[in-house]
């Protein structure tokens, strides 16, 4: 469902992705894991169409997202790491905008907003404004409106930041469920790593925009000889602590060089 092969993205001089591949087949749900700025980002906006890569090949569902974005964008859901619903409008607004972007047909959009709503124990409160709603409410209803326009696949970057671990544990069986019913191809980064190693059945941890190790959560175990996703994760990645918005203004420093010597 995706592939992606030799994927390369700089700015300037700096690489941010270097020559990154990986498959994801059809109903997995795959972990891309990393520390802050070692290219899980830019990866991620490359495979939705939001960048194109400086060299490599993307495919989701046979379709190049360089060649056919809009289509591309048909065919998969995105729960972004930062809110972004409409917290003036009622759960069932944000549902209904949504389906009509997506041009679901009105009784399908129904159905299903119906159906996710309860699923994601929001049904009741549908009618309620989401600035009224809790941190998890928001994220349920997120994800809930993910899944509304039958995506092949989800992604989620980081959707339980910040969550209790009652709020966490019930996201992610919602999300295994719809996963096994609808067969939906879920792509998500974490830093959660006992939450990545309860949900994925494979992983690949990327690290200064390499990929350092890919295999199921027993697999990288047994190759760093840790008894733990977390214990294994460390000893790939190393346990310096990365700042992340420094990594981000060197590459604004350099996109800015660029546009200068234009």
């Amino acid at each position: 469902m995706i592939k992606v092969e030799n994927l390369v993205r700089t700015f300037g001089d700096f690489t941010a992705v270097d020559d990154v591949s990986f498959e994801v087949a059809k109903g997995e749900i795959f972990a891309f894991l990393g520390p802050n700025g070692a290219g899980k980002t830019t990866t991620i906006k490359m495979l939705t169409t939001l960048l194109k890569p400086s060299s490599g090949r993307i495919a989701l569902d046979g379709l190049d997202p360089t060649v056919v974005p809009n289509e591309v964008r048909r065919r998969f859901g995105i729960v972004f790491q930062d809110p972004s619903l409409d917290d003036q409008l009622t759960a069932l607004e944000n549902m209904e905008l949504h389906g009509m972007l997506y041009s679901v047909p009105r009784k399908l959009r129904h159905e299903r907003t119906e159906m996710l709503l309860k699923l994601f124990d929001l049904w009741e409160r549908r009618d309620s404004l989401v600035k009224e709603f809790s941190g998890g409410m928001k994220r349920r209803l997120e994800i809930a409106r993910g899944f509304l326009h039958t995506p092949k696949i989800l992604f989620l970057d980081e959707p339980t930041l910040g969550l209790d671990p009652q709020s966490r544990n019930q996201l992610w069986t919602h999300v295994r469920n719809l996963n096994k019913e609808e067969q939906v191809t879920v792509f998500l980064t974490t830093h959660y790593m006992d939450e990545a190693e309860r949900v994925a059945g494979r992983i690949a941890i990327i690290d200064h925009g390499r990929i350092v190790a890919q295999g199921t959560p027993d697999e990288l175990k047994a190759q760093t000889a840790t008894d733990s996703l977390e214990a294994a994760y460390l000893a790939l990645t190393g346990s310096t602590i990365r700042d992340e918005k420094a990594d981000a203004a060197a590459q604004m420093r350099v996109i800015a060089n660029m546009w200068r010597k234009r």
